[in-house]
């Protein structure tokens, strides 16, 4: 994981930009690190670089959990406050901290 460049880090609550989902990042790639079919699934008005830290994250919206590949340049850091609910925040993760940052192995990051 690149810590020294990522916006983000593992363990925080984020949301996106446009899009109406919230999740807490899991992993982060230093760059893109995914298929090309999915990249080229991204209508091309809306691709973002490739040149940027990605993030993975265990992600909701109001009907369903599911995980997503976010770029940076469409997270926002989430400052509800609020738990994200997935199922496995729990199994990955210690408690929601004041910030908005779960515990990673009993460590904040």
């Amino acid at each position: 994981m690149l810590t020294s460049s990522a916006k983000f880090s593992v363990g925080q609550v984020v949301r996106h930009r446009y899009h109406p989902f919230r999740g807490v990042i899991f992993d982060v790639d230093p760059t893109f690190s995914n298929t090309d079919e999915w990249w080229e699934s991204i209508p091309e008005e809306n691709r973002p670089s490739k040149d940027q830290p990605f993030y993975h994250l265990l992600a909701e919206n109001e009907t369903s959990y599911y995980v997503a590949y976010v770029s940076e340049q469409n997270l926002v850091s989430d400052e509800s406050g609020e738990p994200v609910d997935h199922p496995e925040v729990s199994e990955m993760f210690g408690a929601l901290r004041e910030g908005g940052r779960y515990d990673v192995d009993g460590h904040l990051h």
